[in-house]
């Protein structure tokens, strides 16, 4: 499990993303990056990672379910994750 501070963190700069992105779209179209560069840091999309929904885990994430590669793997041995499963050979 991550820890509660980076989650948190994580989710403001996401909420901060989403409040400016209409703003930072406009003002990229007319070439203003006079006023781009005041906007605050993290409504960049670039400081945006993706987290697993379930632990906070950074690394190891798939974006096509949105977990990481642990939760991942747990859920397709529950059968969670239709036409997903373990392979062996």
């Amino acid at each position: 499990m991550a820890k509660t501070s980076s989650i948190a963190k994580e989710a403001r700069r996401r909420r901060l993303y989403e409040k400016y992105a209409k703003i930072r779209k406009e003002l990229k179209e007319k070439g203003d990056y006079d006023a781009l560069q005041k906007l605050p840091r993290n409504s960049s999309p670039v400081r945006l990672h993706n987290r697993c929904m379930f632990t906070g885990r950074a690394r190891g994430f798939h974006r096509k379910f949105g977990v990481s590669r642990l939760v991942l793997r747990e859920m397709a041995l529950r059968g969670e994750i239709p036409g997903l499963k373990k392979s062996s050979w």
